[in-house]
């Protein structure tokens, strides 16, 4: 969605392409901190997806504005603990949107 020209957004990838090391997450924390708002991709198997989830609650702490998206057939059941209390929805343009016109 980021390349379509119809897309008045510009997304900048955030992620933290390393292994797991003792200044990962003070690097990831500084990345997160510098977020208006973070989109979790909620899939099937996101709740084993140990980083992953130390990054939405790390983005909790922090303060910065959680939205889940349903990916891939994923739905509530699938929602990890870290997300509750914190919307998801099904991945449409209008609720990604809606997110990111709301930061």
């Amino acid at each position: 969605m980021s390349k379509n020209a119809r897309v008045p957004y510009e997304f900048v990838d955030m992620s933290v392409k390393e292994p797991w090391s003792s200044q990962w997450k003070t690097r990831c924390r500084t990345k997160i901190k510098g977020c208006h708002g973070m989109i979790v991709l909620v899939s099937k198997n996101l709740k084993n997806a140990d980083g992953a989830l130390w990054e939405v609650q790390c983005a909790k702490d922090e303060g910065v504005r959680v939205r889940g998206i349903y990916i891939d057939g994923a739905t509530s059941v699938h929602k990890p603990s870290e997300l509750y209390g914190t919307l998801c929805e099904s991945w449409t343009w209008d609720n990604v949107k809606s997110f990111i016109e709301s930061l």
